[in-house]
């Protein structure tokens, strides 16, 4: 048997969002489309979610959140700068726009960070196997330093550097999300040296930007896998024994009620529309399977890196 060319962690994000989503992502882990979990510790299903990985030894990490929803920690639930006058954390932007203006207490993100690690080791028994962010907040500036230096103190040894070959000459993304993604871009190749510094690993290659709701297809995870492979992105050479190590970051499910789920506000649309369902379909296609083995992609967990 041919070595793999990709070693590929295919990991289902928003964990534990609502009862519908967790069914959804171990049908897809069960089917064979995913390798890997991030637990949302802060929704209203994690409990369900944690239970079912342990039923059915799915690997899983932590999908650290300063988002959505409201605080685990009891302290910044009253008074904090990580939340709005509702007493819910600022939104994707909102986050981005306070951080901007110098208005979150560092300590602050810390703090939350510490308590979410504490709660996914109640509910699973052990530390996370990997952490990345929600909505990319653990590659921010100021944000960065922080999250490095609790995954050190945790010997969590494993993160999410979100930098896509080929989102530059992605021809489908509308020009918002090419916005937003060059923005991510940006962000991530920032937070490189400073997670090298703390001695935190993550994939060669990340993929999932292009690729999400609507936007993935067999098509396109091949586009983006041909991408992963190009030897000018990688530094690679052309011997068939180099393995490349990739994440695919996925968001399967079937979607949620409109009364039911989400992390303290509901869930939001993108939950309630058919497009996490298009993933979990597209995610246990069959040709995508045979996709893989054309081009001796291997699904793995972090854990196996």
């Amino acid at each position: 048997m041919l070595q793999p060319r990709i070693m590929l962690v295919v990991t289902g994000d928003d964990f534990g969002y609502c009862p519908r989503r967790n069914k959804g992502i171990v049908d897809c882990f069960k089917a064979g489309g995913i390798s890997s979990v991030s637990l949302l510790v802060n929704a209203s299903a994690a409990k369900d979610a944690a239970d079912l990985a342990k039923r059915h030894n799915i690997p899983i990490g932590l999908h650290a959140n300063l988002t959505e929803g409201i605080p685990v920690c009891q302290s910044l639930r009253q008074a904090s700068t990580l939340i709005n006058e509702a007493g819910f954390f600022r939104g994707k932007i909102g986050f981005r726009q306070a951080l901007g203006r110098y208005q979150l207490s560092m300590e602050q993100v810390a703090l939350e960070l510490r308590e979410q690690i504490r709660l996914f080791r109640e509910l699973t028994g052990h530390l996370p196997h990997h952490m990345d962010g929600h909505q990319h907040v653990h590659i921010l500036q100021e944000v960065r330093e922080v999250f490095a230096q609790v995954l050190f103190d945790h010997k969590i040894p494993y993160t999410r550097v979100p930098v896509e070959p080929g989102l530059h000459s992605c021809q489908w993304l509308p020009t918002h999300l090419q916005r937003f993604y060059a923005q991510v871009e940006k962000d991530a190749l920032e937070a490189i040296p400073v997670f090298r510094r703390y001695g935190i690993r993550w994939p060669e290659v990340y993929l999932g930007l292009t690729t999400v709701g609507q936007n993935m297809s067999v098509s396109n995870l091949q586009w983006a896998l041909n991408h992963a492979l190009s030897r000018s992105f990688c530094g690679i050479s052309s011997s068939e024994t180099q393995v490349i190590t990739a994440e695919l970051m996925v968001h399967p499910g079937y979607p949620s009620h409109p009364q039911k789920g989400g992390c303290g506000e509901g869930p939001d649309d993108f939950s309630q529309s058919d497009d996490r369902q298009h993933e979990l379909s597209v995610l246990t296609d069959l040709s995508l399977f045979a996709l893989y083995r054309q081009m001796r992609v291997q699904l793995c967990a972090f854990n196996d890196l």
